[in-house]
């Protein structure tokens, strides 16, 4: 279930003046975010300048060549650093942040199981990036419409990956029992079936194993379809404010964004691998990288350099886009609840128990929000009126 106020606004926020959070939350929740957000932009920042020398430069060739000569070491070796560089090269800039976190009391979880979670991660993106590779370079070596099947093939990837992972990747992280029978249980379901919505149950997650944070969603599709709580948000909040936060979320699965979202991702990875080819089959470029042709698996660095330079651009348009969701489905909860009080309070909650700065600066919230800002969800709220009939 974060934009910002003004600036002649920003002077009352930046003590708790508007009477919605007090001085000690605000402070909180910035001095937090002044921590984490640098280490998020520095993380970025790094892994794009290790793409970007070893993509544009002889020095990726040279690493995946040390492989060896054959073709199928070369794109296992592309695989392998690809994904391993950038993940230990994060590596710091993930443990600072989880040191920070543990700070402000939102850590449950040791560094054991933290550096599990990190395995489990690699063993999950090792595969697919081998799968994806061996599959492009193959393409590359026999046919010069490469691009258009690994286009229909990324494009089918990503349905496929977004229906799966509700089913085999959610629970590698998390351990998810059936809501005990209730008063809420009840409440939820009944929830959805006055919003049309069919789920097949509701569970919690033991997320407490991890973090002291909130939250709830409603994830997979048709038949798979299910509620999913966090057990943190279970014991902390009330069940009006529970029901409001599932609320929100089956906003997304009535407007169909999860759906549209699958498909516009699977349309956009589609065209931005015809974008890349065209990219890594540029002569100037292919001889920055010191390889004669793309098929030539040395050739990964570039395409990597190639994709992280338009992840970069294009990822502020799809916060703003991500942003604007998550106002629609906060309506679809006040609309769906009549309860703008209580989506105050939720809000509220949220906020303060996930210390979160319910007033962040304008620029860094705008580069690296997908929601917006606390301060504005409740503005919004308390702005909202019953649609006439």
């Amino acid at each position: 279930m974060s934009a910002d106020a003004d600036a002649g606004g920003r002077g009352r926020q930046e003590g708790g003046g508007d009477g919605e959070f007090s001085a000690e939350e605000v402070a909180r929740g910035r001095a937090l975010y002044r921590r984490v957000w640098p280490l998020a932009v520095g993380a970025s920042a790094a892994t794009l300048a290790l793409t970007l020398v070893l993509g544009l430069t002889s020095a990726g060739a040279g690493l995946v060549g040390a492989f060896g000569h054959a073709w199928a070491a070369r794109v296992a070796g592309a695989a392998v650093t690809l994904v391993l560089l950038p993940m230990l090269l994060e590596l710091p800039f993930a443990a600072r942040g989880r040191v920070e976190r543990d700070r402000f009391g939102l850590v449950t979880q040791g560094w054991g199981g933290w550096a599990v979670d990190r395995l489990r991660g690699l063993l999950i993106s090792l595969p697919l990036a081998l799968a994806a590779l061996f599959a492009v370079y193959a393409l590359a070596g026999v046919t010069r419409w490469w691009w258009a099947w690994a286009a229909l093939g990324a494009a089918a990837a990503t349905l496929l990956l977004s229906f799966l992972a509700p089913l085999v990747f959610e629970p590698l992280f998390n351990r998810f029992t059936p809501m005990e029978a209730g008063p809420l249980r009840d409440a939820l379901l009944a929830l959805a079936a006055r919003d049309g919505v069919a789920v097949r149950d509701v569970l919690v997650a033991d997320a407490s194993r991890r973090t002291t944070a909130l939250n709830a969603y409603v994830s997979g599709f048709g038949r798979t379809r299910r509620i999913v709580a966090y057990d943190t948000l279970l014991a902390t909040a009330e069940p009006r404010e529970v029901e409001l936060v599932v609320a929100h979320e089956l906003g997304h699965v009535v407007h169909r964004d999860v759906l549209r979202g699958t498909v516009l991702g699977a349309v956009g990875a589609g065209l931005g691998v015809c974008v890349l080819a065209a990219v890594v089959s540029w002569r100037p470029l292919l001889d920055a990288a010191g390889v004669a042709r793309f098929a030539d698996p040395r050739s990964a660095w570039l395409l990597a350099a190639a994709a992280a330079v338009g992840g970069a651009l294009a990822g502020p348009f799809g916060r703003a886009l991500s942003r604007r969701i998550e106002r629609r489905a906060d309506v679809h909860a006040l609309d769906l609840t009549a309860a703008p009080a209580e989506f105050v309070a939720m809000q509220r909650r949220l906020t303060v128990a996930n210390v979160a700065d319910p007033y962040p600066p304008r620029l860094p919230h705008l580069l690296l929000s997908t929601h917006p800002a606390p301060a504005e969800r409740i503005r919004q709220a308390r702005t909202w009126r019953p649609r006439a009939h």
